[in-house]
């Protein structure tokens, strides 16, 4: 099953780090926050990813076209120009890394890589939030309730907008931005079916809005309540935070 990992937009609210590049490639304990999303994928056996690119696509691209060079150390030799590696550390993983445009919304960023899902059922999730979620017990549920769509909840300060979900765990409503009610929330971490891609019309479609609230109001989408970490880097504040975790060897999302 592909991974797909929403990493295109602009971060403007951690702008200190997203002037020079995109906020997947923010790093956190000295690895890009994507790494570490992928790193968590890849503990439950899920290799495959498509990294939706937008915003300075490129720096992901570099990056993982030269991991050698990030992960190892290198010798040089520019006489013949060849190069040797050091205790090389590779990862499992078959990247696509795909240019979605700069100014596509989520959904659009989504329905461009239909040709790479197929008809097939997929993952989705955020390129700049890490949790501790059960990636097996997300699909094994998802799989329980038979629908198109399974999407990770969590409850956090109460700075989001919030999901209304009833006793069988459908779906319902959204609220806009409740204050400190400590409401269920979008927590990203999706498991999708490929009929979704029903739901979205082209690159100005936001997923977080009419195709969630379609796939609602037509009881395809189920909540899988996550009651562990959960944490998006949405400012300077967010990932001093992830990173005094990662430092004081207390990060609960480093399952692997």
């Amino acid at each position: 099953m592909k991974v797909l990992i929403l990493a295109g937009g602009f971060g403007t609210r951690l702008s200190e780090e997203t002037e020079i590049k995109p906020k997947p490639m923010v790093e956190i304990g000295g690895k890009p926050i994507i790494w570490h999303i992928m790193k968590l994928y890849s503990h439950y056996g899920f290799n495959e990813f498509v990294v939706l690119l937008g915003y300075k696509g490129y720096y992901i691209k570099e990056y993982f076209a030269n991991y050698f060079l990030h992960q190892s150390d290198v010798t040089i030799d520019l006489k013949d120009n060849s190069m040797e590696v050091h205790n090389n550390s590779a990862e499992p993983w078959k990247i696509t890394l795909l240019d979605t445009g700069a100014g596509t919304m989520t959904g659009g960023r989504i329905k461009r890589a239909q040709k790479f899902i197929g008809n097939e059922p997929f993952m989705l999730t955020y390129g700049d939030g890490v949790s501790d979620v059960d990636i097996k017990a997300l699909l094994k549920f998802h799989k329980k309730h038979g629908k198109y769509l399974t999407m990770t909840t969590i409850k956090p300060a109460g700075r989001f907008g919030s999901v209304g979900i009833d006793e069988q765990n459908k779906v319902h409503s959204f609220i806009e931005k409740p204050k400190g009610d400590n409401r269920w929330i979008n927590g990203g971490f999706f498991v999708c079916e490929p009929q979704i891609l029903n739901y979205l019309d082209g690159d100005t479609t936001v997923f977080e809005r009419k195709p969630l609230e379609k796939l609602a109001k037509d009881n395809q989408l189920y909540a899988y309540k996550h009651q562990g970490f959960w944490q998006c880097m949405d400012n300077l504040s967010d990932k001093n935070s992830l990173n005094n975790l990662w430092d004081k060897g207390e990060a609960p999302w480093k399952i692997w």
